[in-house]
């Protein structure tokens, strides 16, 4: 028997024998991450609706001249994280990933309202000038927004060097960080409705605890796909190494 010949039966038999659900995996569309889509909406509703109300009372209190001087960033600031958390939440669709057309497209997006939704927030925080009882709420928020710019640099950073995943895990940081707001809404409401109501120094501990769950889970997310990554890498070149040993033992054991 020609070598040849028995060294490409073996590659059929090793194809053949592979488990049914990794060959179905290989054909397998990449899922739309359509019930993470709808969540993630659901939770960026949230912070969109309270932006809009906090716009409509600064207009509704013209007596207030740091409301005034601050309006262009309220305004910036509420357009831009709305897009950053609307648009954000459809990058989360595998589907949608692997079409490069529409993740650039997106992505020339997101980035800018990103910066100018962290770089507005920053702002307010610095120039606060609302009740004295929110300024620890304002330091909430200027502690998170911080972070969020950087991850933001990062991300840019890892896309220049084409450093894919990184530049992922560094979106998924900072798109945490922005959409906590809805996150805070039901730590908040959960307080109220089991503990009762809180006091202003009680209502930035609990922003901050919405930020920290949103980290939290980030992080979570972000090891979930390395170790999938590293699990997809292994199992191909654990494939690979066991097609070129079986060739090279075919002719061995047919001379």
């Amino acid at each position: 028997m020609n070598p040849l010949d028995k060294s490409f039966s073996i590659d059929q038999k090793i194809t053949a024998t592979r488990p049914i659900a990794e060959q179905k995996g290989e054909r397998q569309r990449p899922k739309s991450g359509w019930l993470a889509i709808t969540g993630l909406l659901l939770l960026s509703a949230l912070p969109v609706l309270g932006g809009v109300l906090r716009l409509t009372e600064a207009r509704a209190d013209p007596e207030s001249e740091m409301l005034l001087a601050s309006s262009v960033a309220i305004v910036a600031h509420i357009v831009a994280m709305s897009v950053f958390c609307l648009l954000g939440a459809f990058q989360f669709s595998p589907a949608l990933r692997i079409r490069r057309g529409w993740h650039r497209s997106a992505g020339r997006a997101l980035i800018p309202a990103g910066f100018i939704a962290a770089l507005s927030s920053v702002w307010l925080a610095v120039f606060f000038g609302g009740p004295p009882g929110e300024f620890a709420l304002a330091m909430v928020r200027l502690v998170f927004a911080v972070p969020m710019i950087m991850f933001l640099v990062l991300a840019v950073i890892a896309i220049t060097r084409r450093d894919f995943a990184g530049h992922g895990a560094w979106m998924t940081r900072a798109y945490a960080i922005a959409v906590s707001g809805g996150t805070q809404a039901l730590v908040f409401a959960l307080w109220t409705l089991i503990i009762g109501e809180v006091d202003a120094f009680g209502e930035a501990r609990l922003v901050a605890a919405g930020f920290v769950i949103n980290s939290v889970v980030a992080e979570l997310l972000i090891r979930r796909r390395s170790g999938r990554r590293r699990r997809g890498r292994s199992g191909r070149g654990a494939l690979r190494d066991g097609r070129a040993v079986r060739s090279l033992d075919a002719p061995g054991e047919a001379a």
